[in-house]
């Protein structure tokens, strides 16, 4: 990969925290379509945890009831 290729890929992540939480719902989501449900919460604090975010309580359940959601 040329300099330039790497600059630009680094150049094109600027995803928002919100943008990054909004993947996450998506991704439990499918999880929980695929029966891979266990428990939604842990799944959602998992996911979260491992992209380095974290939300207040009040913002954690508004995620995870747009989760339920679906």
């Amino acid at each position: 990969m040329s300099d330039n290729e790497e600059q630009t890929m680094q150049d094109g992540n600027h995803a928002t925290d919100d943008d990054k939480v909004q993947g996450i719902i998506g991704q439990v989501r499918a999880d929980v379509s695929l029966g891979n449900e266990g428990d939604v919460r842990t799944l959602l604090e998992q996911r979260l945890h491992d992209a380095g975010i974290t939300l207040s309580a009040e913002q954690f359940d508004a995620a995870l009831a747009e989760v339920s959601a679906a």
